[in-house]
């Protein structure tokens, strides 16, 4: 296999396991160095929203499907860059929390230090709950939007400089289909990542002319999410259910693993894609799709100030002829 990453040097928060873990797998493949980072050592590997009380609402062969399954998502960032090295690559492992704007800097500079640069940013590092809006509490809306957008601008904050003294330079952040609603009940989810995609176009505007490109891939994949995903709605009240249907988007069986996507993530660090700018992609399993851009569709115009009922008159016919709302198909 060709090294079209060779000398490069690669970053990817929320590499411990899952989606980040395949990605700096295959950056390595392509020759980059990686730097792999993760909050800190995983001492205990657990799902993410079930917690002792949930897991105690389990039936024994739940209980005992979760057991086996969540120990295939075990690992953080120092047991990836293992892998890397025992697959012939070269990585370092970081810990350091990327919500933090100082500890961020810390990081990034670490990576510098360690191998002389920073030219790819892949954010992989997310946090999620399952809530309908009149519970989410503040707590958990603060948590899920610390990492995304904030920490994802923490890192590139810090980063950009070191890409802009090259002239070259890789920004690759990973959002959601969540950042377009639809059955889940997970607001703060929707909102981080709709931020990830106004921060990583303002991004690719701005540092076009640096050598730089910012683009966003939205994956869905089998990761230690989905056996939160698998489980939650069996053990919470109806109303409270991770979708309104109660039904998960993805089943477990049904869903692929990220390592049938994750070469794409290294080709859009590559040169050969140095023109890909501003794109969103979603990836599952071994299929890539691009979503259009966004465009203004519809237009109406008054060379006065409009008045409601102006707008009752003009807009079914000029803005809204061809307008089908978000539940609509």
């Amino acid at each position: 296999m060709k090294k079209f990453l060779e000398g490069k040097v690669a970053i990817v928060t929320g590499s411990g396991q899952g989606i980040g873990r395949a990605v700096a797998m295959s950056l390595a493949e392509s020759g980059a160095k990686v730097v792999t980072n993760n909050r800190g050592p995983i001492t205990r590997n657990v799902a993410n929203q079930l917690d002792d009380k949930r897991l105690a609402k389990l039936t024994p062969e739940q209980l005992q499907w979760y057991n086996e399954e969540i120990e295939k998502y075990s690992g953080d960032a120092e047991t990836t860059a293992k892998a890397i090295k025992a697959a012939g690559g070269e990585a370092t492992a970081c810990f350091g929390d990327i919500t933090d704007f100082n500890d961020a800097k810390r990081i990034v500079d670490f990576v510098a230090e360690t191998y002389g640069s920073v030219d790819i940013v892949v954010n992989v590092a997310g946090a999620f709950g399952f809530a309908p809006i009149e519970k989410i509490s503040e707590e958990l809306w603060d948590k899920v939007t610390a990492v995304k957008p904030k920490g994802y601008f923490n890192i590139i904050r810090h980063a950009v400089p070191y890409m802009k003294k090259k002239g070259w330079g890789r920004i690759i952040n990973c959002s959601s289909p969540a950042f377009m609603g639809g059955d889940i009940r997970q607001a703060e989810y929707c909102a981080a990542n709709a931020g990830v995609h106004g921060l990583t176009w303002g991004l690719a505007c701005e540092l076009a002319e640096d050598g730089i490109t910012a683009n966003v891939f939205a994956p869905a994949a089998k990761t230690r999410a989905s056996v939160d995903m698998e489980l939650f709605d069996k053990v919470v009240e109806k109303d409270e259910t991770s979708t309104k249907s109660g039904t998960p988007i993805l089943s477990y069986d049904g869903t692929e693993p990220p390592e049938l996507f994750s070469a794409f993530i290294a080709y859009l660090a590559t040169d050969e894609a140095k023109h890909i700018n501003g794109a969103v992609f979603m990836t599952f399993g071994g299929r890539i799709m691009r979503y259009s851009n966004p465009a203004i569709v519809a237009f109406m115009g008054s060379p006065e100030a409009w008045t409601v009922d102006k707008v009752i008159e003009e807009a079914p016919e000029k803005l809204f002829k061809d307008y089908k709302n978000i539940n609509e198909k």
